[in-house]
């Protein structure tokens, strides 16, 4: 069976339930910490590189959320640089699936990665974004959430 690298922040309930809706579908799922993995440009370009710049960026990141950080006015170059020095910027999950390399939770394209059919393969999984319960500090801080 082909394990799923899954790039999360620890402690991010959306992360928690899109893992959980992986293993109930059969995959083996290998959680990896986004904030602590040793990016660098061409391990980080991986994932990043087939997409626009600005779609790099977790939207809920305060510096995003903000405004003090505005991913569609940054470079290639500059948006690449602010990931790899604040990794909370980069859009969660990072996957990959033996040589491919998904930036978000897709699940048709997790389902083509793995050679399964799209249709009802994760049921109605979770989407992106934070769903951090009210009385905790919101996926951004980088605290749980």
């Amino acid at each position: 069976m082909t394990t799923i690298e899954f790039f999360e922040k620890p402690g991010c309930s959306t992360n928690t339930k899109q893992v959980a809706s992986l293993r109930a579908a059969g995959c083996e799922v290998a959680p990896r910490s986004l904030l602590t993995y040793p990016w660098t440009a061409d391990s980080l370009l991986a994932f990043l590189a087939p997409h626009p710049s600005a779609s790099w960026f977790n939207r809920a990141a305060p510096r995003v959320k903000s405004g003090e950080i505005v991913p569609e006015v940054l470079s290639r170059d500059e948006a690449l640089a602010a990931l790899l020095a604040e990794p909370l910027l980069i859009r969660r999950p990072l996957i990959r699936i033996g040589d491919t390399h998904l930036l978000g939770f897709d699940p048709a394209a997790i389902a083509a990665s793995l050679g399964r059919s799209p249709d009802g393969f994760l049921g109605t999984p979770p989407g992106e974004g934070c769903s951090h319960k009210p009385d905790t500090p919101p996926c951004g801080s980088g605290g749980p959430g």
